[in-house]
């Protein structure tokens, strides 16, 4: 499979193999978002909450591997980790702010996982595996640049916000998967309201640079930026 060193068609492909979790909406926006961070020199790792498959962990893979900056050379930031965080035993129990999917649901393995990288020749990435709860207080690094949260329940995004926040550098960005705001996206898919219950409830006290994303589909995305100050 071709890389992103000439092109990101390679993103075609990545959306047939998957269609359902890994259209090319959801691509191209965590694509653009995460070359912006590493384009800046934004210090920190990548991190992806709900990895599943791994299916879209290999796509920030291939910009990790082809976006190493002048920016970042001068902040000594050539040598980011991608670290990603599962489960592998489905989803936990859902809320009263949750619906669609239930417990167990959305189940893969770390074999899943690396054999997906594998595929592509891509270089292993840190795998944590647990409940959030568990894994992220001990294996979260300290300064995360980029952040992917696909944890589909309220309390799942909640913990994710609480946790990787507070280590995200100043500059640095969120992507939240399955945030629908029919307002300022009216396509966006609204089947898992308890991720935008999470974010607003995070957030209310929390300063941030909210952006609702778009696609041609019903993507529903948004991405929050820590402000510059970190503040």
């Amino acid at each position: 499979m071709p890389q992103l060193a000439a092109s990101n068609a390679v993103m075609y492909e990545l959306a047939a193999e998957n269609p359902d979790m890994t259209d090319l909406d959801r691509l191209t926006n965590l694509y653009w978002s995460l070359c912006s961070v590493l384009r800046a020199g934004t210090p920190g790792d990548v991190v992806e909450l709900g990895c599943n498959a791994g299916r879209t962990s290999v796509l920030l893979e291939m910009v990790l591997e082809a976006e190493v900056s002048e920016a970042s050379e001068e902040a000594g930031e050539t040598d980011r980790s991608l670290h990603l965080y599962d489960s592998f035993d489905g989803l936990p129990a859902p809320s009263a702010a949750d619906r669609y999917l239930k417990q167990g649901d959305c189940k893969a393995t770390e074999a899943d996982v690396l054999a997906a990288f594998a595929r592509r020749g891509l270089r292993r990435p840190e795998i944590h595996a647990g409940w959030f709860e568990d894994s992220l207080p001990r294996h979260l690094p300290d300064r995360v640049a980029f952040a992917y949260l696909d944890g589909d329940f309220y309390a799942s995004i909640l913990t994710s916000l609480t946790h990787v926040w507070p280590r995200l550098s100043p500059g640095g960005s969120v992507i939240v998967d399955d945030y629908c705001d029919r307002r300022l996206s009216p396509r966006a898919w609204d089947g898992l309201p308890g991720v935008k219950k999470a974010c607003d409830a995070f957030f209310a006290d929390v300063p941030a640079r909210r952006r609702v994303l778009v696609g041609a589909g019903d993507l529903a995305f948004a991405e929050f930026r820590k402000p510059p100050d970190g503040r």
